[in-house]
């Protein structure tokens, strides 16, 4: 048997290493979670040690020989005079109680004529004893054994069946058989992601996790929470569990974890628009919904707090983004200036002095590349009057999120505004970014209509969301 060992960072990764290097018949005999590296003990990397084996494959056996000839039309040329007794040698064998008769040479030679045009005469060999067909699934079970884990069976019956090249493969013509192949693939796929959230509800560190502890893992994994932030919640939750004697319920388990994400977002969350704010620059990349969230915005202020709002856009890149907040301000019946410089700014800012609060709308640009950002920043002038806000949607790939945040964060940007929060079933990137870097959430949006689908940031509704009791 053949057993190594790896150190990777997912079980997917472990899967293909073994395979590649063990092939589809290997095992695997355990997997735990490992720390590596760090300084004093902190700042260690989570890794998985798997460790697999598989049987040495036996020589293969030597074939044998055909008893038949390749073309059994032309037989091979016997001698004459060895006929007869190659005759009488069949028969001796056949019957060996019977004695040869002389002079029946004649009657031989007839029958052999006949023989030798139906197939060739050969001397009858006797076979070997049989021995059992070493089989694929022998060797499965002996390997399994040491793994007496019933999970890791079907795993590795799982990934044998997936890797087998007949599972891809139909005869011409037999679409119905290709069809039920895919769908026992699908199948086994199924298997083994049950058989990985076993591992993971069985094996956390080593230790005992109750199942209500493992329900919060599930749920915080399924917001796309980042794993440090996930870990530290549910090891707070798994020390409160201890500490009342392993009797806390699953109910007073997510109550833990309500408290723990509540004194999270304290300080996280900002008020909005202040009362003696007078300007409001709103910045973010493409396509986020910068101009439906101004108007949304400037809605909000005129109906509610019955301000006098003024427009600035420098969006001038899309001819379309200054045609859709010239119908907001149409409709608003507010003012509308556009600028392309600096000193664009100030003069519109002067022409809108009559304005409570103005709004200005900035160009949506690739963010990713921090030469935009500082492009951007010389347009505004942050002041003790004016507020700045970043817009990122819920819909972006939560890597560019964390680079748009991280370049905007060095111009003193710290609040936020999350859009099209009904598109999307997971929040869990608000909470990556606030706990990365300092900011506040403000606003959340959940759809196009205006004003309506604007939403103050609230901690419960925050926490609601996350837990799955409350959809966005």
């Amino acid at each position: 048997m053949r057993v190594k060992r790896y150190i990777v960072d997912t079980m997917p990764d472990a899967m293909l290493k073994i395979r590649n290097e063990l092939g589809s018949d290997a095992v695997i005999l355990s997997t735990k979670e490992v720390k590596l590296g760090g300084f004093l003990g902190m700042f260690q990397k989570k890794k998985i040690e798997v460790i697999a084996a598989t049987e040495e494959k036996a020589a293969p056996a030597p074939k044998a020989k055909p008893l038949l000839p390749a073309q059994p039309s032309v037989p091979a040329p016997v001698a004459r005079q060895a006929v007869p007794e190659a005759y009488r040698k069949t028969s001796q064998l056949a019957q060996p109680a019977a004695s040869p008769q002389a002079g029946s040479a004649s009657p031989v030679l007839t029958a052999i004529g006949v023989q030798e045009r139906e197939e060739p005469i050969i001397t009858p060999v006797m076979p070997p004893a049989p021995q059992p067909p070493v089989t694929e699934p022998q060797l499965r079970q002996t390997s399994i054994e040491p793994a007496s884990s019933a999970a890791s069976a079907r795993l590795e019956a799982a990934i044998a069946r997936a890797a087998d090249p007949e599972q891809f493969l139909a005869p011409t013509g037999a679409r119905s058989v290709n069809s039920a192949k895919e769908e026992r693939l699908l199948e086994e796929i199924r298997q083994m992601k049950m058989w990985l959230s076993e591992l993971a509800k069985k094996q956390t560190n080593g230790r005992e996790m109750p199942p209500g502890l493992h329900s919060i893992q599930q749920q915080l994994m399924s917001q796309e929470v980042g794993p440090e932030l996930a870990d530290r919640w549910v090891e707070e939750v798994y020390e409160a569990w201890l500490s009342s004697g392993k009797t806390l319920s699953d109910d007073d388990m997510q109550a833990r974890l309500r408290t723990i994400v509540n004194s999270f977002l304290d300080h996280r969350i900002d008020a909005g628009i202040g009362d003696q704010t007078r300007i409001v620059y709103i910045a973010g990349p493409t396509g986020v919904g910068k101009t439906t969230t101004i108007a949304k915005l400037a809605a909000d202020q005129i109906f509610r707090l019955h301000k006098k709002v003024g427009f600035i856009t420098a969006d001038t890149y899309r001819i379309s983004a200054i045609e859709q907040l010239r119908t907001y301000a149409t409709i608003l019946n507010v003012p509308l200036e556009v600028v392309q410089s600096p000193g664009d700014v100030q003069r519109a800012m002067q022409r809108l002095e009559h304005c409570d609060l103005i709004l200005m709308d900035t160009a949506g640009r690739n963010y990713l590349n921090e030469l935009f950002v500082a492009e951007l920043h010389s347009l505004l002038a942050p002041s003790d009057v004016s507020e700045t806000y970043l817009v990122l949607s819920l819909t972006s790939k939560a890597q560019d999120m964390k680079r748009i945040t991280e370049h905007f964060s060095k111009y003193n940007l710290d609040k936020l505004i999350f859009t099209k929060l009904d598109e999307t079933e997971t929040t869990g990137a608000i909470f990556n970014l606030l706990n990365e870097y300092p900011f506040k959430v403000s606003f959340l949006t959940n759809g196009q209509n205006v004003p309506d689908d604007l939403l103050q940031a609230d901690a419960e509704l925050m926490v609601d969301m996350l837990l799955g009791e409350r959809k966005p």
